[in-house]
């Protein structure tokens, strides 16, 4: 009998867990699931007889991880645009060559997203699919997230014409059609940004979104890119719910930051990214004071980890990093650090699970969705000893150290390897995909690409073709 067979319930016995539902943590205690729900927890539960058991002492058990802002359709570039600025990564992928990735080379990079990661207990993703450029490419996408067995969320989009037209499309609607239908494993939404062009002219596309009853996840706050007044045209027509994703929210103002907290909205931090490329400081530091609500993400491994352990350990290290330099700045000394470890645990787990509006994720506890995570590595030296499970979580842990990971109740990774994964295949799919990207782009080029001249003057391209307007990029953060 195949040990987790589908159906069979399973217990996780004996972990540290985190439910999430504050700061609690209980030790030696057991979770069980059964079909997709979490059935019980407790200690030293009785189980149904036949049910796999997996020793999960000197380990955490969590919930699983929310990534709610991820390029997944990049991954198969992993790790090319290394030393980009933000507006090498707009010009390679919006100006130049993003317009190249075919079907194939969309569902190469989708699957290769999708089983990094499980592989990284990170179970929900939302894919920030703006390389949607014809019905074709959509479908690859979608059908590259229902082969592998985490849960995700397209969030569809196309960088290669303007939101209006796009979602106006009859392919657009049909596309809508055929695969946004209930699967509790793929959810959707519609990605496209707001430039501040007084015209509005991505009114169209909001329209479509109410019609479909779709939420809208948006960059807002990219410095030189969308600004406040992409927020103020969606807030004077009536388009900031509560159902919004603002994704990096790095260089708004304190009225911006009013606007969403008042609507409902929350926002999608994706520290390493706007460390690195320059969308604004990583915003947690100020929009403490506003209640806004914070999931974390990954944005694209083009450039970045694919994990959520590098986004909890980020965050907490640029909010306290920030809280320290505006100290000094007044001659005071901070003496007890604002966010906490469980805070950025929890902006993993339940953070994302409140941001796409999925109350039955993002805790442990029964009755809740069975996306489950263990963090345990007896091979390892830094798995003990475990004295905070929390700061354990945020700064110790890494993805070698998921041991096992549930989505739905099913295990989808055992004893640190995927179970039901071809990843030869895979390789040969990415291999494939960037052996047609060098051909149609030439050696040159490529390299040119990966390694990009230190220009002799500091040009800010607008990434947004359909609209000649540009942000004011010179008020201050």
């Amino acid at each position: 009998m195949n040990e987790f067979e589908a159906g069979r319930p399973v217990v996780l016995r004996g972990g540290t867990v985190l439910p999430m539902d504050g700061r609690r943590v209980l030790t030696r205690t057991d979770v069980l699931v059964t079909g997709d729900r979490i059935a019980a927890v407790g200690p030293e539960l009785e189980v149904p007889e036949g049910a796999a058991e997996i020793d999960a002492s000197g380990g955490i058990v969590m919930p699983g991880m929310i990534d709610t802002h991820r390029h997944m359709w990049q991954t198969v570039m992993r790790g090319y645009g290394a030393d980009w600025t933000l507006t090498q990564y707009f010009v390679w992928y919006y100006l130049e060559h993003g317009k190249l990735f075919r079907p194939e080379d969309v569902h190469a990079g989708n699957t290769l997203a999708a089983i990094e990661a499980l592989d990284a207990g990170v179970t929900t993703v939302v894919d920030w699919s703006h390389g949607l450029r014809t019905p074709d490419h959509a479908d690859a996408a979608a059908d590259a997230l229902q082969a592998v067995p985490g849960r995700y969320v397209l969030a569809y989009g196309n960088i290669q014409q303007p939101p209006a037209e796009w979602t106006a499309a009859p392919e657009f609607r049909d596309f809508v059609r055929r695969r946004v239908t209930g699967d509790d494993l793929l959810g959707f939404q519609i990605a496209f940004d707001v430039t501040g062009d007084p015209s509005f002219p991505e009114r169209p596309a909001f329209e479509v979104a109410r019609e479909l009853g779709a939420t809208v996840t948006t960059h807002a706050g990219v410095w030189g890119a969308t600004s406040d007044d992409g927020i103020r045209l969606m807030y004077d027509h009536g388009f900031m719910t509560p159902g919004t994703i603002y994704v990096h929210a790095a260089s708004l103002s304190a009225d911006s930051y009013h606007r969403i907290a008042a609507t409902g909205g929350s926002i999608s931090v994706s520290t390493e990214s706007e460390q690195s490329a320059g969308q604004g400081y990583p915003p947690t530091w100020a929009i403490r004071a506003h209640g806004i609500p914070v999931s974390l993400s990954m944005d694209t491994s083009v450039w970045w980890s694919g994990d959520l352990f590098s986004a909890m350990r980020t965050t907490l290290g640029a909010d306290r990093s920030r809280e320290h330099l505006e100290a000094h700045a007044k001659g005071e000394t901070v003496t007890h650090c604002a966010l906490r470890a469980d805070q950025v645990v929890d902006w993993a787990t339940r953070g994302g699970a409140r941001a796409i509006g999925r109350d039955d994720l993002g805790t442990i506890e029964p009755g809740k969705k069975a996306d489950l995570v263990l963090i345990k590595n007896d091979a390892s030296p830094v798995s003990f000893p475990l004295l905070n499970p929390f700061g354990h979580v945020a700064f110790q842990a890494q993805r070698g150290d998921v041991h096992t990971v549930l989505v739905n109740g099913r295990v989808v990774k055992h004893e640190h390897r995927l179970l039901g994964v071809d990843l030869a295949a895979v390789r040969a799919q990415a291999d494939s995909t960037i052996e047609y990207l060098k051909g149609a782009m030439g050696e040159e080029a490529w390299e040119k690409g990966m390694n990009p001249d230190i220009p002799s003057a500091k040009v800010l391209d607008n990434p947004y073709t359909y609209t000649d307007y540009r942000s004011d990029a010179t008020h201050r953060l």
